[in-house]
């Protein structure tokens, strides 16, 4: 009997036509951004709604990339623990001191009131996660920021599709973070973008664009320039052509995982579980268990594949010189993560449901 996978990207014969056409024309590379990739910003941008979006290779790149758009040098970043390490990361390379704040229980998105406790003149950006494709309270964390003169950058590695005041997440802050990694709502074999809402966007791209591929600029031909510091960022063709084609059913598939995540809100017996969203993407369906190895071990032995999405950052050796948010951990270490994907079939999704409360 074969496992019930965590993770699955759907995957149809227009992805195989899409990578067999990019193959045969050579043209697999694209750091000035053009060909499958600039077709690929084009769709996305209007997808979200957004003022401009530049492609990257990662979801990680994305987050270094959009901070590195401000001089956090010594400045605070305020973010949850309950992340994955990226997050974090992309304010220490940029010279940034992460501030390290509660969560919801309820959402497991960050607590406004937790923003505002930590809040100092040194923060120069709030860094929200919208967790398991959950939107975060995005009114009341902009006008924190407003207030306290700081900016907003979302990380929505999760989020792609998702919903906040009828618009799109990506739509709503200074620049905002994706990841399109092969288990994500949109899959690529390596992807992300920053999609970006500013009067300066046309600037902005430019920069970043720059950055994403070894601070080349002013290129004509074979001549171009360098007046920067920047990284080996780009998105390639094949990721590009995979993803224009999962751009297309994006809402189709996310709106299979929300019909999955209402069976498992009305039919999984415990209390501490994702609520239902209707703008919820669902990358992730999580509930929160006492004895977490016991219960993964009888789901692993019924050939269901978990996950534990994530160890509180704080609790890492590197970061243990960093504040510590303690309700953070206790959740973190109580969570476990359940199989949602447009792949999983009515039995399979029947078979997770009794399991688990067969263990309760």
């Amino acid at each position: 009997m074969l496992k019930i996978k965590l993770f699955d990207p759907h995957v149809g014969i227009e992805e195989k036509k899409a990578i067999t056409k990019t193959l045969m024309s050579k043209f697999w590379a694209s750091g000035q951004g053009t060909g499958n990739v600039l077709k690929f910003e084009k769709k996305f941008k209007t997808f979200i709604g957004s003022d401009s979006c530049v492609a990257v290779n990662s979801g990680t790149a994305a987050l270094n990339l959009a901070v590195s758009l401000l001089d956090i040098k010594d400045k605070e970043v305020i973010l949850p623990s309950l992340s994955f390490v990226s997050t974090a990361h992309s304010v220490l390379i940029n010279g940034g001191i992460p501030v390290f704040v509660e969560i919801d229980p309820q959402t497991l998105c960050i607590n406004p009131a937790s923003i505002e406790e930590a809040i100092t003149k040194k923060t120069k950006i709030i860094l929200p996660v919208h967790f398991g494709g959950l939107p975060c309270e995005l009114d009341e964390i902009k006008k924190i920021a407003k207030e306290n003169n700081c900016f907003v950058i979302e990380d929505a590695a999760h989020a792609v599709g998702s919903k906040y005041n009828s618009q799109k997440i990506g739509k709503h802050s200074f620049a905002t973070c994706f990841s399109f990694h092969p288990v994500k709502n949109l899959a690529m074999p390596t992807g992300g973008a920053i999609t970006i809402n500013n009067k300066q966007h046309t600037k902005i791209r430019k920069e970043l664009e720059s950055k994403r591929w070894c601070g080349i600029t002013d290129r004509k031909l074979s001549e171009y320039n360098v007046k920067d510091i920047g990284n080996n960022y780009y998105m390639n063709e094949f990721s590009a052509a995979i993803g224009l084609i999962q751009l297309k059913k994006l809402d189709r598939m996310n709106k299979q995982r929300r019909e999955i995540a209402k069976i498992y809100c009305k039919e999984i017996d415990l209390e501490n579980k994702m609520q239902f969203d209707q703008n919820c993407s669902y990358h992730l369906f999580w509930i929160r268990v006492k004895n977490r190895n016991k219960f993964r071990k009888i789901l692993d032995k019924k050939k269901i594949e978990t996950g534990t999405h994530y160890k509180a950052i704080h609790t890492f050796d590197f970061y243990q010189k960093f504040n510590k948010a303690p309700m953070t951990k206790k959740i973190s270490e109580e969570i476990v993560t359940i199989p949602i994907h447009p792949n999983l079939k009515s039995h399979e999704i029947d078979k997770i449901v009794s399991v688990i409360n067969s263990i309760n």
